[in-house]
């Protein structure tokens, strides 16, 4: 068994984001859980904005619960995804979506002009799901064109990282 580092011993990056991760939800604090998550993918993904939005799908609108720039993407707003191609992929079929260059977000996106105010060109939308139900997203927007396999695969395990708390907000109260 591995001993835990002292606290004269710093953590390891990844590991202080999994232990915030960690912290969050046994403090059962969905908010402070998705900012350690950003935090903790932000190390691997250099993005610079991260929202997670809830999906209704009665409505089939998504709500942000988070954003790393509450300025420009407040929790609160919402968004209609009804008969978007971007909804139907990532809402409906539950696959994640990659949006390269600006071309790509101006397709994608009705706010394509305030991400590219904020010099964003690429993009990494990841559906929530438990069993066959779509939670929600969780989305990353880096200001590089291109996204790797791995910037995918980070933002795929943020996803899944997302679960538990998307789970505590399902939960009655």
């Amino acid at each position: 068994m591995t001993a835990m580092p002292s606290a004269a011993q710093p953590l390891k990056p990844a590991l202080a984001g999994v232990q915030a991760i960690a912290q969050a939800y046994a403090a059962a604090d969905a908010a402070a859980a998705f900012q350690a998550i950003d935090a903790y993918a932000r190390a691997t993904l250099e993005h610079t904005l991260c929202t997670v939005n809830r999906y209704d799908a009665g409505t089939m609108r998504v709500v942000r619960l988070y954003s790393s720039n509450p300025e420009a993407y407040p929790p609160g707003g919402s968004k209609d995804k009804t008969g978007t191609p971007w909804g139907r992929h990532v809402l409906l079929e539950q696959r994640v979506f990659v949006g390269e260059g600006e071309d790509a977000i101006r397709e994608f996106f009705n706010d394509h002009d305030a991400i590219r105010d904020l010099g964003l060109r690429s993009v990494i939308n990841v559906p929530v799901v438990y069993g066959d139900v779509c939670l929600g997203t969780v989305n990353f927007l880096m200001p590089r064109p291109t996204v790797s396999d791995a910037d995918i695969h980070a933002a795929r395990l943020a996803g899944l990282l997302a679960l538990p708390a998307f789970q505590a907000l399902r939960q009655p109260q």
